[in-house]
């Protein structure tokens, strides 16, 4: 067994998932709640597994308190896992291994399964992630959907050949559910587009989703995988064009404001 691991998972209101992602890694020396102040049984259930509880305040995102939620950590090694994902076994001891040979490197590319309505998507896959890491050599930007900046070291990538060491990511159970995820993060694209000055264009923006979803489906070869894979292309496609037209709303308003 190699050096100790902490794993550090932000919640809110997660009880209806929490539990399961509880379950894949208490094995591991020590699991950090960074909670933002849940309403609901979250914080019961961690404390049922033992967890170190930290508070931040409700920022609506988890990526701004990540470094917080780091440094919280007793462990120089951190796997850092959202409340809808799962680390199997065989991932958690090839982490252990890693650790007593890792010279050099600071951080791994962990490939990631995407469960979308009740299927693994092959279309995302490997989608990388890179969540294993010194807690001194890295730096987390705090924005939304951002990625940890390695400061030092190298980055050792799993191979994508090595499926049995993917995270398990359960994005949406039900299509309402991906539905949600749509509606909260098109607020954000509106920031970041109004932050870039971009124009508004309806129909251009119509027909740039339309080429999303034929792009994702044929070229990223969601054919493969179904009525799933055509569904999830539509939902992008759905994305990319709900968020232009909340941005086109939000500059409609601003003028009548003025």
């Amino acid at each position: 067994m190699g050096s100790s691991i902490s794993v550090v998972i932000h919640t809110y209101n997660n009880e209806a998932i929490i539990r399961d992602c509880l379950e894949s890694v208490k094995d591991f020396d020590e699991i950090v709640i960074c909670d933002m102040y849940s309403t609901d049984k979250t914080l019961e259930i961690a404390q049922e597994y033992g967890c170190k509880i930290v508070m931040h305040e409700n920022i609506g995102w988890a990526d701004p308190a990540r470094n917080f939620a780091i440094s919280q950590a007793s462990n120089e090694w951190v796997l850092v896992v959202d409340s809808d994902e799962a680390i199997p076994d065989a991932l958690r001891l090839w982490l252990y291994d890693f650790t007593e040979s890792a010279n050099g490197y600071s951080a791994v590319k962990i490939p990631r399964l995407n469960n979308f309505w009740g299927k693994f998507m092959e279309m995302q896959y490997p989608d990388y992630v890179t969540r294993f890491f010194k807690k001194s050599d890295i730096f987390w930007p705090p924005k939304v959907h951002s990625h940890p900046e390695i400061k030092r070291g190298d980055v050792f990538t799993i191979p994508k050949e090595n499926k049995n060491l993917a995270m398990l990511h359960y994005t949406s159970e039900y299509v309402r559910d991906f539905v949600n995820i749509i509606n909260k993060y098109t607020d954000f694209e509106v920031e970041k587009m109004d932050a870039k000055g971009k124009k508004v264009n309806i129909p251009f923006a119509f027909f740039q989703s339309i080429w999303l979803i034929f792009e994702k489906f044929i070229f990223k070869k969601g054919y493969k995988d179904g009525t799933h894979g055509f569904v999830l292309c539509c939902c992008w496609g759905a994305y990319k064009f709900l968020a232009h037209v909340k941005y086109w709303e939000y500059k409609k308003n601003l003028k009548e404001r003025k």
